[in-house]
């Protein structure tokens, strides 16, 4: 559901802000620096993780506060609540109508995909990046992923602590073994579920300005993951990390008609790639979760030429809730109905 008010509280730029944006696309101008992104990343924290930057909580909070922030959001009939306090920066909290929660129950409410400048490097850049980037499609779909992430990682973490003390307390590594496998098991099974999904989608979608990406996973194939994480323990020491495991795979990305490694095209398609598979999977979200998920795309418009931008204005109409940000107001002709804000030095005002 969209993002009715949207209220900020010593976060980033803003000592104090509050937007209150319409179901449709919700357009923010303003120089360079003046706080149009702090606002997407605003409502990117609606959702498990560290948002569209994956900054440390104690970046978020502005300078010239006590050391906290907050994020307040209503969606319909709910009300949603995030920060920290200046005695914790780094301990996020989490309220829903009022009442604490777990961090990771955020995903049940609300489904949020975002594009960013720095996302342009995703085929050239690390497999860690296409992971996260993979773990975000899969958590729209299935908010439950955040809970087997969570506790993937932190058994992880404490058995590549145990394996560098000698000598091994067998029991607990073989426990930590058994949670890894258990949670790493449910995480390569819900990539491979949305991976699947994305990739009959894609293979069906019409040929647009959009060229078709092909997906596939690759750099770990399941398995029993208790018996490889035993067999490779003193692999593992040697190299103080898990060599075996859903944290080894990463997100293969081609050009469908071309059949070539989205790393080897150029950069236009590969923007064009990457905006035709976020837009596939965000039908995708709709369809399954029956509602379709808020977008976030920052200066997107910026970097299409006139005819890709007219077409991803058409494309996205009557989706949903769509934020977009640009330096210029002009970039944005073409949309109509749409609720528009002018930022100014950590400011908003309508335009």
């Amino acid at each position: 559901m969209p993002v009715t008010r949207l209220i900020l509280t010593d976060f980033r730029s803003y000592a104090a802000a509050t937007i209150e944006p319409g179901p449709g696309f919700v357009l923010l101008t303003g120089e360079n620096g003046a706080g149009k992104t702090n606002l997407l990343e605003a409502v990117s924290l609606l959702t498990p993780g560290r948002g569209l930057r994956g900054a440390a909580l104690g970046e978020m909070a502005w300078q010239g506060g006590s050391g906290g922030f907050a994020v307040a959001a209503k969606l319909g009939e709910i009300d949603i609540g995030t920060g920290t306090q200046a005695e914790a920066p780094e301990r996020r909290q989490v309220r829903i109508n009022g009442a604490a929660a777990a961090v990771n129950s955020l995903g049940e409410w609300l489904s949020v995909l975002w594009l960013t400048p720095a996302m342009d490097r995703l085929f050239t850049g690390s497999a860690g990046e296409r992971r996260r980037f993979l773990d975000r499609l899969v958590l729209a779909l299935e908010p439950s992923h955040a809970h087997h992430a969570t506790r993937y990682d932190a058994a992880m973490r404490a058995r590549n602590k145990l394996l560098a003390e000698e000598p091994w307390d067998e029991a607990w590594l073989a426990s930590l073994e058994l949670a890894m496998a258990e949670h790493g098991t449910a995480i390569g099974a819900a990539r491979e579920r949305t991976a699947a999904a994305l990739e009959q989608r894609l293979a069906g979608a019409p040929e647009d300005q959009f060229a078709r990406a092909s997906i596939a996973l690759e750099g770990w194939d399941g398995g029993d993951l208790a018996v490889a994480l035993r067999a490779n323990r003193s692999r593992d020491a040697a190299a103080g990390r898990a060599v075996e495991g859903p944290h080894r795979q990463d997100l293969a990305v081609s050009h469908r008609a071309k059949g070539m490694p989205a790393a080897r095209c150029s950069t236009g398609e590969q923007k064009a790639l990457l905006l035709g598979l976020v837009l596939a999977h965000a039908e995708l979200v709709t369809e399954r979760r029956g509602e379709p998920p808020i977008l976030l795309l920052d200066e997107v418009a910026a970097h299409l030429d006139p005819t890709r931008r007219a077409a991803l204005f058409a494309r996205l109409e009557g989706r949903g809730q769509v934020w977009m940000t640009a330096t210029e107001a002009p970039l944005f002709d073409g949309i109509a109905g749409a609720s528009r804000f002018h930022v100014t030095a950590g400011r908003l005002e309508p335009a």
